[in-house]
């Protein structure tokens, strides 16, 4: 079962993708989409917690910090994410997203937390070698791909590392509902402050409202809910594998409905960075035991 959780969340991920594409795509800034995403998954989130009230910790002063940075991380990653996609596609900005494994370890490395090694470098190497390909930034102009496009996904990885550190140290302090809740606080408030007005009002009476509402039902409160309640009944080598669904799956979407493409040697830059960050998960959770 958790298997098939972890893999919806994946799905719901992907698409969730898809339908910032087509948002954006209307004329959406890319901080109001990501401020919906935020506010209606909140709603979900908030439910959560009152379905889970006990040992929520959220009285304690070190949730907070930890659950307030968290939220500034995974806020990053929102907006960031849908700036890429407008910079580049669904594709190339959903796989480098898909970097964060990278940040995490270079992090690590900085803070002390983790020690350097070959393989893990070689990693690194690998990976920026397919963002190399996947981006194409050696054709100046013809790739498709701007330079802010290019930046703004691997920032959203970054942004969600800063996330994953968040709730990593959040976690012995309080419940996985109480710290989504203050995380998706803080992402709508930060939000809220950086949107155009404007915009989040006219969201309210617009033909495309229920494509936020599914945006945010999906992509913003049911796929965490979903991904933390399978994650603790899956493996996290295996988890590692099943989360590259929301990068193929994101991809399909802007292929099949978007209709962008990738070139050849961009496919090839995408397999290289799936397969590394995948394989580093296995090997991460292998090393452990």
């Amino acid at each position: 079962m958790g298997i098939k959780l972890v893999a919806l969340a994946a799905l719901f991920w992907g698409v969730s993708g898809g339908i910032a594409g087509i948002l954006t795509g209307n004329g959406w800034d890319p901080l109001v989409v990501s401020f919906y995403r935020g506010a209606i998954g909140l709603v979900f989130i908030l439910g959560w917690l009152c379905l889970r009230p006990r040992y929520s910790g959220l009285r304690k002063s070190r949730l907070w910090f930890w659950g307030v940075l968290a939220g500034l991380g995974i806020a990053g990653n929102f907006a960031f994410y849908f700036y890429s996609i407008v910079e580049s596609s669904v594709a190339v900005a959903s796989t480098l997203m898909y970097c964060a494994p990278i940040f995490v370890y270079l992090l690590s490395f900085l803070l002390g937390i983790e020690r350097p090694t070959t393989v893990k470098y070689g990693a690194i190497l690998l990976v920026l070698l397919g963002v190399v390909l996947l981006t194409r930034v050696y054709d100046v102009g013809g790739s498709g791909v701007t330079l802010w496009g290019t930046a703004a996904g691997l920032l959203s990885g970054l942004s969600l590392a800063l996330f994953i550190f968040g709730f990593k140290y959040a976690v012995p302090h309080g419940s996985a509902p109480a710290i989504l809740t203050i995380a998706f606080v803080t992402l709508v408030t930060v939000l809220a402050i950086a949107s155009d007005t404007l915009q989040l009002g006219e969201v309210l009476t617009s033909s495309d409202g229920w494509l936020f509402a599914l945006l945010g039902t999906f992509g913003g409160g049911v796929a965490f809910v979903v991904y933390l309640t399978g994650l603790k009944r899956t493996p996290p080598a295996l988890a590692s594998i099943i989360a590259t669904i929301e990068p193929v799956s994101a991809a399909l979407f802007g292929v099949v409905l978007l209709g962008e493409s990738l070139r050849p040697i961009q496919i090839a830059g995408m397999s290289l960075i799936l397969f590394t960050v995948t394989a580093l998960g296995v090997y991460a959770s292998r090393s452990r035991h």
